[in-house]
């Protein structure tokens, strides 16, 4: 005998019941603008859903990256952490918290600022120069379609329509 567990549910998955794409736009801020219309509207966006199609992953190269800017980096990262741990630390002080708090933020910034340096020049070391360039990644999507649960579909389409996103929306339908 074989059971079926439930779907599980959360923010990353599709909500079971059944949607109809009533809008679809080529950037995430259009897709967003049109739920926030809906919302503005009174519509029930709990029953609403945006979906990217045609995910890629992007990366872009903002530099190189090598000892002096790893250096600079780990340094910055590292002294910052010491200086709000050392912070923290000097708040239990009972008779003196402020000043306490004061002179370990700046002996953590020091010995963070160090401790940072050195394990970001050591990672840059160990990697050989196969990856000796700073990037920035993410998710881009071609378009981005707004679904809504099946009962509420034509009401979505509806107010979309006659806030002027008809272009948008009728794209949605014929594709």
């Amino acid at each position: 005998m074989t059971t079926t567990q439930p779907r599980p549910t959360g923010a990353l998955t599709r909500p079971s019941e059944p949607q109809r794409v009533v809008a679809s736009y080529e950037t995430y801020a259009e897709a967003e603008r049109a739920v926030d219309l809906l919302a503005d509207r009174g519509f029930p966006v709990q029953k609403v859903t945006i979906v990217g199609r045609g995910l890629s992953l992007v990366e872009r190269v903002v530099g190189r990256l090598g000892y002096p800017q790893a250096a600079l980096s780990g340094a910055i990262t590292g002294g910052a952490l010491g200086a709000l741990a050392g912070w923290i630390v000097g708040l239990f002080d009972v008779v003196d918290p402020i000043v306490t708090s004061a002179r370990l933020a700046l002996v953590g910034l020091v010995i963070g600022a160090v401790i940072g340096l050195i394990i970001a020049v050591t990672q840059l070391a160990l990697t050989r120069g196969r990856r000796n360039f700073a990037s920035l990644a993410g998710f881009e999507a071609e378009r981005y379609e707004v679904l809504v649960q099946e009962d509420a579909a034509e009401e979505a389409r509806r107010i979309l329509l006659e806030a002027g996103l008809q272009a948008q929306v009728q794209d949605a339908t014929s594709a």
